[in-house]
């Protein structure tokens, strides 16, 4: 079956690419929603705009679309990226976890056009997700905080085991969800399994803002460094 992903360029939409490709499923477009806003009700802000250089090393046709971030036309942006492949896949793929608001929508857009809508991570243990994605191999890295607890160092850090922890511990201090699907934090993959090359950040900077306890990065230089390269400094 093939599939059309949506994309934000965080751990859970590239995560479920990766498993749907696992599955057996043909991932043949990936839909990203560029929010002019960061206060977009569903879609991903920060580094947004390094989906294209994930979608060239993954070899996958990305299509994009503008949003002003308003609560339901935001939707309606999503359906036409939708209805533009509608008639070359048969499923609309999501890395959504928890979100209900998230996964209803999709799903009503997907039934719209007749597709199925295909969720791998759905009501999983957001803890465990997420430690499986480190051992599988996904490196990434922090580009967006807001949530009491977590604080301007995060900008910035590689999500580990070690890190993990952290988040376990935050989650029971503070309540936060650990794999940050009430907007807790945002997250940009560097490297995983289905790139032809891994992402190394060489510089970036912290936009932070004290009153909210909430701030993001903006990549300023970055080099695609071939795995094999890697491997020989280790």
């Amino acid at each position: 079956m093939k599939l059309a992903a949506l994309f934000s360029g965080g751990k859970d939409s590239t995560y479920a690419i990766y498993l749907a490709k696992k599955m057996g499923y043909e991932v043949k477009y990936l839909l990203t929603i560029f929010p002019e806003s960061k206060e977009s009700w569903m879609f991903h802000h920060p580094c947004i705009e390094m989906t294209k250089v994930q979608a060239e090393l993954m070899g996958i046709k990305q299509l994009i679309r503008k949003t002003k971030g308003e609560k339901e036309k935001e939707l309606e942006d999503l359906r036409k990226l939708v209805e533009k492949v509608k008639d070359e896949v048969s499923g609309l793929l999501s890395g959504a976890l928890a979100s209900n608001y998230q996964k209803e929508r999709v799903d009503r857009i997907a039934k719209e056009f007749g597709l199925e809508s295909i969720a791998p991570l759905w009501k999983k243990d957001r803890a465990k997700s997420l430690e499986d994605e480190i051992k599988e191999g996904f490196e990434i890295m922090v580009t967006g905080v807001a949530t009491q607890g977590m604080n301007e160092n995060w900008l910035g850090r590689i999500l580990d085991l070690k890190t993990l922890n952290e988040l376990k511990k935050l989650s029971e201090n503070f309540g936060i969800d650990v794999g940050g699907e009430g907007g807790e934090y945002e997250t940009l993959v560097l490297d995983c399994p289905l790139f032809s090359k891994k992402i190394v950040v060489k510089n970036f900077e912290k936009i932070w803002d004290k009153k909210t306890n909430s701030g993001y990065i903006v990549i300023k230089d970055f080099d695609l460094v071939e795995k094999e390269n890697l491997k020989g400094r280790n």
